[in-house]
């Protein structure tokens, strides 16, 4: 039976993935004064699974240039080679070229071969440099390897685990292998066979003995065996000079399990036998996309679909009951009734869970970034993470990646000075970028924060006035003015660089946040730092929404975007004729947008701004008012794509169907902010917050 390798590929692809993101981690935490060698194992076993995987599924370009990083490793665990900085940069990009190898093989187009090339040419020229000292010692190790003058070939005793099969491994491609290597002879066992009706086709019961002769090293033996050491029982022996006849003959009248036992005697003369066979390995299942889950959760979702099945069950009994009174069956139903709204929210929750992953996922990708560009800037910086374990929706960690990674960009290179610079203001030469996560209220916020040199806000100013962007007599506050760099087209920066300063980049990251339902706002203090604070909903499938009314039509309004809901009076109205309404709250003037008008209804129940109510909302770092006939109630929504299904509408971010089958549009606080300045019903609404 052949077994299709193709269904384990996704699984290769995601988990080596995981290993160049291990391997990236730990070269950048390792110390090449003091290295921690677990941290260099840890590093070296994610090499050598990726090398063995891309051999078993026949990607030799994976497997070949992976071989020459693990040799380079395997050196530096062992003491033979000293762990240094140059070594670290050259397997760093190593990392990088391997990325770009497996992402190409993935996608099913042709890697860069040249870049390949290169890269390993640059390895091979650490391998084969002058001997350093070990770490530990400080006199040149000398490697342990077998004597091959010393025995003809080896004796292997492979016993495939039944289950070896379901995890990709073909028991024949290995003993093929073998046999490119010299003269095998082997004998098969057949003694585990079952009955033909006992007999399961994707199960192993077959072992062998194998005798392979020729000059073959220990270690060509354990890579051949590397993918499947968790999935077989196997003992390796030398076959040593004149014994080796009598060993394969003593040999040939024992069961393996004798054989098996004999090679863990520690008397026994054939020491250096290997036996692995206490560990099992689940075999792997293939996803087009996958997503990891703790068990915790799947069980706590079956749980609440079993409460789910008996509060449906008792509902069910009640038409059948007919003796019970019309009073017990209406209280029953009702006990009923609330028991399915608790397990339905409680279930709604438990599958939301699901989705949810770690905001390291996005965070992981920060220190290399940091490490690069500060060696390319000739500053010192060091990155500090906190909050890596806090979980937004997967569809959020997706998009919310490259508006992140451009903000830090940015902070390295605008926000921190040189190390001289920062010496002459009396601070530290090194610069701190922190990045945070954390939970507050529904939202997820993440912080980037430096302790640079702060925005310079009469150079914004000048800028912007210089664009025309903003009159000279313009009256903005500090934060008004640090919102300008959000403007299309606008930069400061007096170099371009590869880095930043084209004057593209910022209004495209605040339209992304904002398309994620989420806004960002910034803080800065000249001369202490900066800080870009964003804040996203932490899914992008349900959200919690006020109900309002305009007319006989219904909206929902995001209730992360409501500061507050009031009934104005008409002395608080100030109107300018051609540019609309302002209303004052408290020592603010915000601008007022009548939906009935945006949305051109007809015959709302409220055309006075006193017979209505106005709800403050925020959106792009600005608040306004937006006037409504009434509001009915709060609720969880499940949300609808309209340009899925329908189309883009300008001011709308979905739809949503309420409980009367009737269908409400989700309103879109910034989409609807800019349309009313378009429509020229709040000429101001960008000056007046």
């Amino acid at each position: 039976m052949s077994i299709d390798m193709k269904q384990f590929h996704q699984v290769f692809f995601e988990e080596s993935f995981e290993g160049l993101d291990i391997m990236e981690s730990g070269l950048l935490n390792m110390d090449p004064g003091a290295a921690d060698p677990e941290e260099i194992n840890s590093i070296f076993r994610a090499a050598h699974s990726i090398k063995g995987g891309g051999g078993t599924f026949g990607f030799n370009h994976i497997s070949s240039f992976t071989h020459v990083m693990e040799t380079l490793l395997d050196e530096m665990r062992d003491g033979r080679r000293q762990v240094t900085t140059e070594a670290m940069n050259v397997l760093l990009q190593s990392v990088d070229v391997l990325r770009d190898m497996l992402t190409a093989t993935s996608d099913g187009a042709d890697h860069d071969e040249e870049r390949a090339t290169l890269q390993q040419v640059e390895l091979n020229k650490i391998l084969n440099g002058e001997a350093t000292p070990s770490i530990e010692g400080g006199a040149e190790s000398t490697p342990v390897t077998e004597d091959a003058d010393q025995h003809l070939g080896w004796h292997i005793v492979f016993r495939p685990l039944s289950h070896m099969l379901r995890t990709g491994n073909d028991s024949l491609r290995i003993i093929r292998e073998l046999d490119s290597f010299g003269d095998l002879k082997l004998t098969c066992d057949l003694s585990a066979l079952p009955l033909l009706d006992e007999y399961e086709a994707e199960d192993s019961y077959l072992s062998w003995d194998i005798y392979l002769h020729g000059d073959i090293s220990r270690d060509t033996i354990d890579e051949v065996f590397s993918w499947v050491d968790d999935d077989c029982e196997l003992a390796i022996m030398p076959l040593v000079n004149e014994a080796a006849q009598v060993v394969e003959t003593a040999a040939a009248t024992q069961s393996p399990e004798e054989k098996l036992d004999l090679v863990d005697k520690p008397d026994d003369k054939r020491a250096g036998g290997d036996r692995r066979a206490n560990e099992r390995r689940k075999p792997a299942t293939a996803g087009a996309s996958s997503i990891r889950v703790d068990i915790n959760k799947i069980d706590t979702l079956i749980n609440m679909v079993g409460e789910l099945v008996i509060t449906q069950s008792m509902l069910s009994m009640l038409g059948e009951d007919v003796e019970d009174k019309a009073g017990d069956r209406e209280e029953r139903t009702r006990d009923g009734l609330e028991q399915l709204e608790r397990h339905t929210r409680e279930l709604q929750e438990s599958v939301m869970q699901i989705r949810m992953v770690p905001i390291s996922f996005t965070f992981s990708r920060f220190p290399r970034l940091v490490h690069d560009l500060s060696s390319k800037m000739g500053k010192k910086i060091e990155l500090e993470m906190t909050g890596e374990n806090t979980e937004v929706d997967k569809t959020v960690i997706e998009k919310i990646g490259d508006p992140l990674v451009h903000l830090v960009r940015n902070s390295l290179d605008h926000g921190l000075e040189m190390p001289d610079e920062r010496i002459a203001a009396g601070k530290p030469e090194t610069g701190i970028v922190q990045l945070n996560a954390f939970h507050k209220g529904g939202n997820i916020v993440l912080e980037i924060r430096d302790d640079g040199r702060g925005l310079n806000r009469d150079k914004i100013l000048s800028k912007a006035i210089e664009k025309g962007i903003v009159p000279e007599d313009h009256g903005l506050s500090d934060r008004q003015i640090y919102e300008l760099i959000f403007m299309p087209g606008f930069s400061t920066a007096d170099v371009v660089s590869d880095v930043s300063g084209r004057g593209v980049g910022m209004d495209v990251v605040r339209r992304n946040i904002n398309e994620l339902g989420g806004g960002i706002e910034i803080e800065s203090t000249p001369g202490k730092g900066s800080a870009i604070i964003i804040r996203l909903p932490l899914t992008l499938a349900i959200l919690d929404g006020q109900t309002v009314v305009v007319g006989n039509e219904t909206y929902i309004v995001p209730l992360v975007s409501i500061v507050e809901s009031i009934q104005v009076r008409g002395d608080q109205i100030n109107r300018v004729v051609g540019q609309g309404e302002t209303f004052k709250l408290r020592d603010e003037y915000l601008p007022v947008v009548r939906l009935h008008e945006v949305f051109d209804i007809a015959d709302p129940k409220a055309k006075e701004l006193d017979e209505g109510l106005l709800v403050v909302v925020e959106g792009e770092g600005r608040n306004c008012g937006l006037f409504v006939d009434d509001l009915l109630g709060q609720q969880q929504v499940v949300i609808k794509s309209l340009e899925a299904n329908y189309g883009k509408v300008d001011g709308i971010s979905g739809a949503t169907i309420l409980g009367d089958g009737s269908v409400a549009l989700i309103l879109d606080i910034q989409g609807l902010m800019r349309l009313a300045r378009d429509g020229k019903l709040d000429a101001d609404i960008q000056q007046i917050a």
